[in-house]
């Protein structure tokens, strides 16, 4: 299998970026490292405090509106674009609906070769590096480390809990040709 892209889901602060970034430079080809910050980074800030947007309570919840869904599905859509015009893409995601999320993208991806990783890491442990970053709200990653996993079905897990971000790249990497 010529894999196209690499799906990285977990919660908040489980090592998707940094595992990204790992592949970026272990991989021999060129990839292009995408996430769900991208998206909410790109949308206007009147969506990111909106119900019809996405809003982050103070516990660290997320929900999400219509007009951030529509958004959504035009960015999975030209996301499975930019792989079928032949760019390789580690995508970096938090399936907050759970299978309903990885079928949105599934539907997306239809025809293409894809690895699809769960990032795992102990809650207490994400816990804590959401503190060190500093640039997340206390709660997130406690309240998205398992559900995110709920009903997933992956290729291959890793779990950052006690493994460096290079060495699950590296197992990754074993499964991309």
């Amino acid at each position: 299998m010529t894999v196209h892209m690499i799906v990285l889901n977990g919660g908040s602060s489980s090592g998707k970026s940094g595992i990204a970034r790992c592949l970026q430079a272990c991989l021999p080809d060129p990839w292009l490292a995408l996430g769900t910050d991208t998206l909410v980074d790109a949308m206007p800030a009147s969506m990111r405090a909106s119900d019809a947007g996405i809003e982050f309570a103070p516990d660290g919840q997320v929900t999400v509106g219509p007009e951030f869904r529509a958004l959504e599905a035009a960015w999975i859509e030209g996301v499975a674009a930019m792989a079928r015009a032949g760019a390789r893409i580690v995508v970096d995601e938090v399936f907050l609906g759970g299978v309903d999320s990885q079928r949105r993208w599934q539907k997306a991806l239809d025809g293409l070769d894809v690895l699809w990783v769960g990032v795992r890491c102990d809650s207490a442990v994400a816990a804590g590096r959401e503190v060190a970053r500093g640039d997340r709200i206390g709660g997130m990653a406690a309240s998205q480390a398992d559900v995110v996993h709920r009903g997933m079905v992956y290729d291959l897990e890793v779990d950052t809990t006690h493994t460096e971000s290079m060495e699950c790249a590296r197992a990754i990497a074993t499964r991309v040709d």
